[in-house]
């Protein structure tokens, strides 16, 4: 018998609310983490065991999140946090925030090509990873690492200075807007 794949990653912790919108970003990327973590997961409990019941749920939960959470945690960023660091912040936080829109579209990309793999496993059809998936999957996943610790520790500090209350008002709307929890 084999041992389920932890889904203890989907757990919610604490989350910020949306009148705080760094905090929410910084906790977004807090489950971008957990959801790359359980991909791990995934990979490895496809080696081990092949595809079941468990696996298929686990590509459901990957697809599930980077599917409909991240593009609007990127959108985010995107209409908030990027326009002022191109328009105030100094060079090299501009040169670190068109790196960032790169990324986007990186990501964006990859995760087309690393959901046509899960999709396979998700729907049962594929039972081990073959070397081209997995590195389908690694050109997805290694993209995040850097691309979130640049945002934390340049994009985000520098960003917050340069949004008065009212603009932060409306980033938070905005982002219960497109959420629909307005």
């Amino acid at each position: 018998m084999t041992q389920p794949i932890s889904l203890q990653s989907l757990v919610p912790t604490p989350a910020a609310g949306f009148e705080q919108p760094f905090e929410m970003l910084e906790a977004c990327h807090q489950r971008v983490h957990r959801m790359l973590a359980l991909l791990a997961r995934l990979r490895a409990h496809l080696r081990d065991n092949g595809n079941d019941v468990q696996g298929q749920q686990a590509a459901r939960d990957v697809m599930r999140y980077f599917d409909q959470a991240a593009p609007q945690h990127h959108m985010d960023e995107e209409l908030h946090v990027f326009p002022p660091l191109l328009e105030r912040g100094d060079a090299r936080v501009q040169d670190v925030v068109r790196r960032l829109q790169q990324d986007h579209l990186q990501m964006e990309a990859r995760w087309t090509t690393a959901r046509e793999v899960l999709v396979l496993v998700a729907q049962g059809e594929l039972q081990r990873l073959s070397p081209e998936d997995e590195a389908r999957l690694d050109a997805f996943a290694g993209l995040y690492d850097d691309h979130i610790r640049a945002e934390e520790e340049i994009a985000y500090p520098a960003a917050q200075p340069l949004l008065d209350e009212p603009a932060r008002a409306a980033m938070s709307e905005d982002m219960m807007r497109r959420r629909g929890a307005a």
